[in-house]
């Protein structure tokens, strides 16, 4: 049995960039940084920083797009893969890449850009048309 996921609680490095494939799959890709404080051997404290390439597809890639900005706090699990290329200098480089399977926004919103909450989403009919209650079917 062989198990890969991973979990990253980071700020976004870049804004979301959305595309359609040619059978019309939404995919977003970003980045994703995150940050560690250590001490370098002469005892100052020193930041590392690590970057991830994060993939999303499907509703969650749209959404991410829609909400998601430069700087924003984030939650991703994911399955993680290496890209490995080579540099124009003829070096091997490495990218860590994340599959990412969920998406939650964290920390506190700007209030000019809400969030849609779950119950406006799902009152809403396909023209925006406001649902009474009686026609949902639960």
């Amino acid at each position: 049995m062989s198990f890969n996921k991973i979990i990253i609680v980071g700020n976004l490095g870049r804004d979301p960039e959305l595309r359609y494939t040619p059978q019309g799959t939404p995919v977003c890709n970003f980045t994703v940084a995150t940050n560690e404080r250590r001490r370098n051997p002469a005892g100052d404290p020193q930041d590392i920083t690590t970057w991830f390439r994060v993939t999303l597809w499907g509703r969650q890639a749209e959404t991410a797009a829609k909400y998601l900005t430069k700087g924003r706090p984030v939650y991703v699990e994911g399955r993680l893969r290496v890209e490995e290329w080579t540099d124009r200098e003829g070096r091997a480089r490495y990218t860590l890449e994340v599959q990412a399977t969920d998406l939650q926004f964290i920390g506190s919103r700007p209030e000019e850009e809400p969030f849609p909450r779950a119950a406006e989403d799902a009152a809403e009919g396909e023209e925006g048309e406001a649902i009474a209650d009686e026609d949902i079917p639960f």
